[in-house]
């Protein structure tokens, strides 16, 4: 089966990023096509220089055994810019955010929103948490998820250019981690959309030291990229 040609937005973040799960790597990227996932990212930051790239401070084990507070994930609290010019369909805020992370209760999150959420009868936010829909153009809708608590700077109606300060990346929602979840879908229903494929015009990669320009890029789950200076 083709996949369509990606629609090209503007890199959504700062900073340095990796992106676990992405559909440079594999299609669907987050195992399923349910709430228009098929083409998702996630994005996160991470340590480069400890074994793992853990995207926290503390050690494994601290988190095993204890969990993790959220202010000691280092992408918690980061900014997310408008990746595209158009208008906020929606700007769902006021969901609380788990503390800390904890390995078994956040799987037992997972599992349970990922195999009996109904979208004729549950609040979708019970799994997209804090997020904003953009409407960028004709049928395609632009969300960013898992929103910082009482982060949302936007409001529905709202007209957005390119870069606009949308909120903080959080954790709320069905999120296993702090990190921010985006998508291009077809309509602004996350339950009941498709995903659309997705580039991000400008970008950079670095690979042995050296930061490399990509444009209309999609990255892998090894890629260590940032947005463009």
């Amino acid at each position: 089966m083709n996949e369509c040609e990606p629609i090209r937005v503007e890199f959504p973040l700062r900073g340095e990023w990796l992106s676990p799960n992405t559909p440079g790597t594999k299609i669907p990227s987050h195992g399923t096509d349910r709430f228009g996932t098929r083409y998702a990212y996630d994005f996160i930051q991470v340590d480069w220089k400890r074994k793992g790239r853990p995207a926290y401070r503390v050690n494994f084990l601290h988190y095993l055994l204890f969990g993790v507070p959220l202010k000691e994930y280092y992408c918690w609290g980061q900014n997310v810019y408008a990746p595209c010019g158009g208008i906020v369909v929606r700007a769902e805020d006021g969901c609380e955010e788990r503390p800390r992370t904890h390995f078994l209760p956040d799987l037992v999150n997972a599992y349970r929103n990922a195999h009996y959420f109904d979208p004729a009868k549950d609040d979708v936010q019970q799994v997209a948490g804090n997020h904003i829909i953009l409407q960028c153009g004709g049928n395609v809708y632009a969300a960013l998820v898992h929103l910082q608590k009482g982060s949302i700077s936007v409001t529905p109606g709202q007209k957005i250019s390119t870069g606009d300060l949308l909120g903080r990346v959080g954790h709320s929602g069905n999120s296993f981690a702090p990190h921010l979840h985006f998508q291009l879908m077809d309509k602004s229903n996350i339950a009941t959309a498709n995903g659309i494929p997705c580039a991000f015009e400008k970008y950079e990669v670095c690979k042995n030291g050296v930061w490399t320009p990509v444009s209309n890029g999609i990255p892998t789950n090894k890629d260590r990229i940032r947005a463009s200076p």
